[in-house]
């Protein structure tokens, strides 16, 4: 059995549930993005999206930790 993740990643299940897609696509979608910056990619996708804000907070945050730390 694996440990639970924490921090933004430990939202990744519902948001696969909810949203019907799987976080790699989420991830690319935030990598294609012209935006750059944490707050604006939220926005985007709230509003392109419809994903609530603590899911895409989630998706947006792990992402550039992930590109940072490259």
């Amino acid at each position: 059995m694996t440990a639970p993740e924490n921090g933004p990643a430990s939202y990744f299940p519902s948001i696969e549930k909810k949203y019907g897609r799987p976080i790699a696509e989420w991830k690319e979608m935030i990598r294609a993005s012209p935006l750059t910056k944490h707050a604006e990619l939220v926005s985007q996708l709230k509003s392109e999206h419809a994903l609530g804000h603590g899911h895409a907070n989630a998706l947006v945050a792990h992402t550039l930790a992930e590109d940072k730390a490259k």
